[in-house]
């Protein structure tokens, strides 16, 4: 256990920030073309195919930010 089971990940990626929100790829792809207030992916280098990632605090901010919503709506 020890130091490195408390350690939260600072970057996700794609994939892995799909499992999280437990959201299919095209859903993510929509939200982040849909969603201003959705974190800005960071971009591993210029290449068209370089991997793409969202920072963890961004997308816990994120997700609280919409579950306060939700109950100000109900």
């Amino acid at each position: 256990m020890g130091f490195f089971m408390t350690i939260k990940p600072i970057r996700l990626q794609f994939k892995t920030t799909c499992e999280l929100l437990d959201i299919s790829r095209e859903t993510l792809r929509h939200i982040v073309r849909t969603d201003e207030n959705f974190p800005k992916a960071i971009k591993q280098g210029t290449a068209k195919q370089a991997p793409v990632y969202f920072d963890y605090a961004e997308l816990i901010a994120w997700h609280e930010s919409q579950k306060s919503s939700t109950k100000e709506e109900a």
